[in-house]
């Protein structure tokens, strides 16, 4: 009795170890389907600047279709927004109308993350006014001396005597960044710039006040029932347009890439889409929806 109990416990312990083997070899084949799982994944958030959502909607609309099965998600609420999604996990690509500024690629780097930026188009940013004002063309130090409240009246721009009402996207935007950096020289705006949450409500309140004047991309601009200013570099400069020869040829100051950020390289379908967006398809949307392909 006591060889056959003996018997019994040796042969459970064998099971034993046959079983945890058993158990390790799942649990490592689950952990490398969940793996590839991620970095193959039929959902793909996307998140970031407003002035991007109606391409990036386009795009990933396209991309469904021509790949059933899968499944984009849009959504703005700004450049900042979406680059720190990117930095926390919580979107798989950020769209962006600014860099990533250097403590946010520290943050990044300080929580694993490795920020990879690829540009899918470009935008010419369009200053606009009501379409009655007479004033048509403007310098880019005419501009800065607007937005950093040197100049206060439409007169000293060859207008009548009416006060300047200033707008600007919230600082969260990439626009807002952008249009400081290039527009500004990194000077501060006037605090008597009124912030608006999107660029159609910019487009919206040019339309409507007549001593307005706002900046925001060249595809909400042409929608908008506003005129869109000429600008010059310099005074030696001439006054143009922003439109896709301007933008390309860069005598159009206030022109900027639009990006696509990633943690790492885009593999699998991450890579599908970049790939999308790029290609032939891809940049005749870009064009289509009123920004400036690649070439």
């Amino acid at each position: 009795m006591e060889r056959i109990k003996q018997k019994f416990f040796k042969n459970m312990g064998f099971y034993s170890i046959y079983l945890l083997i058993f158990i390790s070899a799942l649990t490592i084949a689950g952990c490398a389907r969940k793996d590839k799982d991620a970095s193959n994944k039929k959902n793909i958030t996307i998140k970031g600047s407003d002035t991007m959502v109606h391409l990036m909607s386009t795009l990933a609309e396209a991309f469904m279709k021509k790949n059933p099965g899968m499944q984009v998600s849009v959504t703005g609420g700004g450049s900042g927004t979406g680059v720190a999604a990117l930095i926390n996990g919580t979107t798989d690509i950020c769209a962006s109308s600014r860099d990533m500024q250097q403590k946010e690629k520290d943050e990044a780097k300080s929580k694993g993350i490795n920020p990879t930026e690829q540009p899918i188009a470009y935008d010419g940013l369009a200053v606009i006014v009501h379409p009655e004002n007479p004033v048509s063309e403007m310098t880019m130090d005419q501009i800065k001396k607007l937005y950093t409240g040197v100049t206060k009246s439409w007169k000293e721009l060859g207008g009548p005597d009416e006060p300047v009402s200033l707008l600007s996207r919230e600082s969260n935007s990439g626009t807002y960044v952008f249009f400081q950096e290039h527009v500004l020289n990194k000077e501060n705006y006037s605090p008597t710039v009124k912030l608006m949450p999107a660029s159609s409500s910019i487009a919206q309140s040019v339309s409507q006040d007549k001593w307005s004047i706002g900046y925001l991309g060249l595809a909400y601009a042409k929608e908008a029932k506003v005129k869109i200013i000429l600008v010059k570099k310099d005074e030696k400069s001439l006054a143009v347009m922003p439109d896709h020869k301007t933008v390309l040829d860069k005598s159009y100051g206030i022109a900027r890439p639009l990006y696509l950020y990633f943690n790492g390289e885009p593999k699998d379908n991450l890579k599908m889409f970049l790939d999308f967006a790029l290609s032939p398809e891809g940049q005749k949307i870009v064009e289509e929806t009123g920004y400036i392909t690649l070439k």
